[in-house]
């Protein structure tokens, strides 16, 4: 399994970048993306840390990416907040999207797609007009594995079918028990009602390989 959303210290998840790879290693696991909660207070003081560690990832015996989750940023800014994402350095840009059980702001989703992002995560229940436009701008939509934002899973990928929009399956970690491995995606997955699982863990190396 590759993992393309976990939160460390540098936002409000629990670990340092060596301890997930470590634990990530154990699971038996690929590779993994670190997208800390993002807005335009912190996303340069994101990226100058975790920019420190690309250096010596090589090291870490799987792929790793480092990028931003931009977080309840007012819609009609998200394309700026992206935008400074990308000129900070990261190599990997995802939107918080409008899950059932956060107040995101209505609209997020709409104006998520329409950038320069790669992931749409915990999208909730994400209509088809904005699924479309997603799929026509090479986004991902992600099924969640974390509490909550999971419960809207079997919407995304009914949703996600018939806008011919591709998924991929992460944790959005904060802390080592939200951690999974390949099984366990294969189950959360199965229990969306997709059928071909191969298919999400495959669209998620492809990703990875595109921006590694």
């Amino acid at each position: 399994m590759i993992d393309l959303h976990i939160h460390s210290i540098f936002s409000d998840g629990e670990l340092i970048p060596s301890e997930i790879a470590q634990r990530m290693v154990e699971l038996k696991n690929d590779g993994f993306a670190i997208t800390d909660h993002a807005d335009f207070s912190n996303i340069g003081y994101l990226m100058s840390n975790l920019r420190k560690m690309m250096d010596f990832r090589d090291d870490y015996e799987l792929n790793i990416l480092f990028g931003v989750e931009i977080t309840h940023v007012p819609p009609n800014l998200i394309g700026k907040a992206v935008e400074i994402a990308w000129k900070e350095g990261a190599e990997i840009v995802i939107v918080h999207g409008e899950t059932i059980v956060e107040p995101v702001k209505a609209g997020t989703n709409f104006a998520a797609v329409q950038e320069e992002i790669n992931i749409l995560a915990h999208p909730g229940l994400i209509d088809i007009k904005t699924a479309e436009i997603a799929a026509e701008n090479g986004i991902y939509l992600e099924i969640s594995a974390r509490k909550g934002h999971c419960l809207t899973n079997g919407h995304v990928a009914k949703i996600a079918k018939e806008a011919g929009c591709k998924l991929v399956i992460n944790t959005d970690a904060h802390s080592p028990s939200d951690l999974i491995n390949k099984k366990m995606a294969e189950q959360i997955l199965i229990g969306a009602g997709i059928d071909d699982v191969e298919k999400v863990f495959d669209n998620s190396r492809k990703l990875m390989k595109k921006l590694g």
